[in-house]
């Protein structure tokens, strides 16, 4: 019998513990929380623990704030980073969760070369940037969170605007993971087989997809002290979940293009198929021509995002500047 998958979650706030939960319900991986602030993690990984009688998992849930406790992980899941608060867009996360994100990277690949890296710290497409270069992997190993998540809530929104079963939604949100960026696709949405161009009319599906693109923030304006963590921490596990059983599943996720759709060098959200090692094939799928152009204006807007990090970076560097 082989010995069981080892998952490490960077950051013990609301969303990596509730990974936690999730993925300790599946009972496929042992599990590590690592946070840098003392008593939080072990603490929600005795929570955790004592909830496995009841709950009916039994893996190994361990807190920590050593990074040598996650040594050998399978996959890393980097939450860690600032939240968002009302009034503040992605980008305004840029150099401050850059910095973290690009120490979390250093260590988890000291600790675990091997592993597959889910990014989901915001803005969460330059942040996969940040892990790449820091960790110089090929774009398999290097995965972003964001289509998933969005492609949740739009679901959510045509259910809820059918009074649907959310369970009979195709639709997938593809392009960046900013109001801006992302592109709720229209031309293959779909509720049980039927075309949503046939169920919602014209001005109604272009409100499923404004708020679709603001999801995130109508969420930060409701809970006005955080941002949302049960949607993005069940999306998280689903790609988690897909790369620990070799799943073959093809989903939403970012991914650093090569040239697909037109758009190279660029963390953008595409379908891929998810298995053992991760980003095992992208596919480049038919697109309406409003929706290509706008896949293509996502690569350019993380291009600009990546040029304002570098620029920040050169200013705050030692005889950079103030």
């Amino acid at each position: 019998m082989s010995a069981r998958k080892k998952v490490t979650i960077a950051g013990a706030g609301n969303t990596g513990a509730s990974m936690a939960q999730l993925l300790a319900l599946k009972n496929i991986a042992d599990i590590v929380l690592v946070d840098i602030i003392e008593g939080l993690p072990q603490g929600k990984a005795l929570d955790l623990t004592e909830a496995g009688n009841i709950s009916g998992h039994d893996v190994s849930i361990t807190g920590t704030n050593d990074w040598a406790d996650t040594a050998g992980s399978d996959v890393v899941v980097i939450t860690s980073g600032v939240p968002r608060k009302p009034g503040m867009t992605r980008e305004d996360l840029l150099a401050t969760n850059a910095r973290i994100v690009r120490g979390v990277a250093e260590q988890a690949f000291r600790n675990s070369p091997n592993a597959v890296f889910i990014v989901f710290a915001n803005p969460m497409d330059v942040m996969c940037h940040v892990m790449l270069r820091t960790t110089g992997l090929d774009r398999a190993r290097v995965i972003g969170q964001g289509g998933m998540l969005d492609s949740a809530r739009y679901r959510a929104f045509i259910a809820m605007e059918l009074g649907a079963s959310v369970r009979d939604v195709q639709a997938w949100v593809l392009g960046g993971h900013t109001e801006a960026t992302m592109v709720p696709l229209l031309s293959n949405a779909m509720v049980g087989g039927v075309p949503l161009t046939q169920l919602v009319p014209p001005e109604r599906r272009q409100a499923l997809v404004t708020r679709a693109k603001n999801g995130g923030k109508e969420i930060v304006d409701l809970l006005k002290t955080g941002s949302a963590f049960y949607a993005p921490a069940a999306a998280t596990i689903s790609m988690v979940e897909a790369v620990l059983l070799d799943q073959q599943r093809v989903l939403p996720c970012a991914v650093h293009l090569e040239g697909e759709y037109g758009v190279r060098g660029a963390y953008v959200g595409v379908m891929a198929v998810l298995g053992a090692g991760g980003v095992q094939k992208v596919i480049e799928q038919p697109l309406a021509p409003d929706e290509l152009e706008e896949m293509r204006k996502a690569g350019a807007a993380v291009h600009e995002l990546l040029q304002a990090l570098d620029k920040a970076e050169a200013t705050t560097a030692p005889g950079g500047g103030s």
